[in-house]
């Protein structure tokens, strides 16, 4: 009986324990699934943060916004459930030794429900998550134009520099070059800094950019021995043409002295200063030709070239200048030998001008007839101040042109209205 009892006693409190422990690690096990839902919530809203970053660094537009707005709201969901798991778990110390089986059931509902609502976030984290699909596809294609435009943004840089390095083997310098190609460092550091911190659309115009003027600095650099020696060929061509100019207009004298011998003042009082102006415009322009001169040795290309087109615009003055006494003497001895081929080929371009006024109506337009019946009158006028005795020869070449100018911009006027009214 005893040993029955004792046997009782004893199978009663194996089967406690054995009890207290399932419960235990039924506790346990609800504490592993609560873990392990807590680590994929955790997981689920790290790779979503992922994907809402890549949509709102590319798009501004409001359902980007409205999506960002939503991801932080489930943040806030995710912090209260995760809250109520670490606080539940806090709460439950499964590895007391004295926890009884009531304790580990309380535990294990418990855990389970901060289990079921950590999946419960999680299932509707994946749900927003998929709602996405449009907006992320369209920002990962955005972003795919990223590395390859900055990668083409590098490139070129490299190349701009291998150009640079050829032309400074070659014995020439490049600072200005250089000076630009290292101007865009501080523009690769922000490439490398990727579209993450400046935005998709800010990256690639950057990386165009950059590309754009590598190009352009690595062109220059190839084109740069070129350019150094076509400015070696204009300081030769510029020197000698402000050497014959100069020559030139020594001659100019003797044509005035003809002028003055032969016609009126008005015929060349306008031309008076030209041997003057021409020996100070030939000085400068040789003063200047030293300057560029200079600059090309010191291999200041932009200077150099900028000082060869102002001796070449003083040279391009002074020569007008010069020819046109030699010109003002020739057209002088045509016209006072027979102004009748002037007076005709004026009078022709009249006519011209008042037959197309006419055709197709039987009145002229007063805007036509009014500027050619004062040209007429022009030409006639001109003709009759011949009669004196010492003609102005020049003011008739002179009105003679001004007059078929008058015809000619008749004919433009008649011409650019009848042409509009056929389109």
């Amino acid at each position: 009986m005893a040993s029955s009892a004792a046997f009782a006693g004893g199978g009663t409190r194996r089967w406690g324990w054995g009890r207290g422990e399932g419960q235990r690690a039924e506790a346990q096990a609800a504490k592993d699934a609560a873990a392990a839902a807590f680590y994929e919530l955790d997981t689920a809203q790290r790779e979503l943060r992922i994907s809402i970053e890549t949509i709102t660094a590319v798009d501004g537009s409001p359902a980007a916004r409205k999506a960002a707005a939503d991801f932080e709201a489930y943040g806030a969901r995710i912090d209260q459930v995760s809250g109520a798991y670490i606080d539940t778990v806090d709460a439950h110390d499964l590895e007391r030794e004295d926890l009884d089986g009531a304790a580990a059931a309380r535990a294990r509902a418990e855990l389970s429900r901060a289990r079921d609502e950590l999946l419960g976030v999680k299932a509707d984290l994946e749900r927003f998550g998929q709602g996405l699909g449009p907006l992320l596809a369209r920002a990962e294609q955005e972003l795919a134009r990223v590395a390859p435009a900055v990668e083409r943004a590098r490139q070129g840089l490299l190349a701009a520099s291998n150009a640079l390095d050829a032309v400074r083997a070659s014995g020439l310098r490049a600072d200005e070059l250089a000076a630009r190609l290292a101007a865009l460092g501080p523009e690769l550091t922000r490439l490398n800094q990727g579209a993450g911190q400046h935005g998709v659309r800010q990256t690639v115009a950057r990386a165009e950019q950059v590309l754009r003027e590598a190009e352009a600095i690595g062109a220059e650099a190839e084109q740069l021995p070129q350019r150094a020696a076509e400015i070696d060929k204009r300081l030769v061509s510029l020197a000698t043409r402000a050497q014959a100019i100069s020559t030139r207009a020594a001659g100019v004298a003797p044509v005035l002295s003809e002028l003055r011998r032969r016609y009126s003042l008005a015929c060349w009082q306008d031309l008076q200063q030209v041997p003057e102006q021409a020996e100070r415009a030939v000085r400068r322009a040789e003063e200047t030709l030293r300057e560029a001169r200079t600059a090309r040795q010191e291999q200041r290309w932009a200077d150099a070239t900028s000082l060869l087109a102002t001796v070449r615009t003083l040279l391009a003055d002074t020569d007008t200048a010069v020819s046109a006494a030699g010109d003002r003497l020739r057209q002088l001895d045509a016209v006072s030998a027979d102004h009748r081929q002037e007076v005709e080929r004026t009078r022709f371009a009249l006519r011209d001008a008042q037959r197309l006024a006419m055709a197709g109506r039987s009145t002229p337009d007063p805007r036509d007839a009014g500027p050619l019946d004062e040209a007429v009158a022009r030409l006639e006028a001109a003709v009759t101040a011949l009669e004196g005795r010492h003609p102005d020869w020049w003011r008739f070449l002179t009105e003679l042109e001004a007059v078929r100018a008058a015809a000619a911009g008749v004919v433009q006027r008649i011409r650019e209205e009848r042409g509009g009214s056929a389109r």
